[in-house]
């Protein structure tokens, strides 16, 4: 078999198989406030913007709409963000968090520490990977 066929020297594989790992560690701290890893990275923005067009949310994490729409749902019917009509333009969707989607951010805050210690990573290795695959994103995106 030729070695550029071998599945050890595929970038993909590896890259496939570091999300599941990574998404798994994730898992256990997510069960404890509730939330699955989808669900926490759209509240990752939350906590950050606020207020944000649905669009502007689904472009920030790469979702397309049939993916964000039902995660929308799911937070709304757990009370941690409303989605409403924009005020300037009803076409626009505009999603907000709620009070007990801010008090959900105090039960979250330790988990990227946690999830950086569960690595095994050093922090040199953490900051490095994540540089190379932001930088990758940038240019492909």
């Amino acid at each position: 078999m030729e070695e550029q066929l071998k599945l050890e020297n595929q970038l993909c594989f590896s890259l496939y198989t570091a999300s599941r790992l990574i998404t798994r560690l994730y898992q256990p701290h997510l069960k404890k406030i509730g939330l699955t890893y989808l669900q926490y990275i759209v509240m990752l923005v939350m906590w950050e913007k606020e207020k944000i067009v649905l669009k502007e949310l689904g472009d920030t994490l790469y979702l397309d709409s049939g993916t964000l729409s039902p995660l929308i749902k799911k937070l709304e019917k757990k009370d941690l963000v409303k989605k409403q009509r924009s005020e300037k333009d009803e076409r626009i969707l505009e999603v907000e968090i709620t009070q007990k989607g801010r008090e959900l951010k105090e039960k979250a805050k330790n988990i990227p520490f946690k999830i950086a210690e569960e690595t095994g990573l050093t922090m040199e290795q953490y900051h490095n990977i994540k540089k190379m695959t932001d930088e990758f994103i940038k240019n492909h995106v």
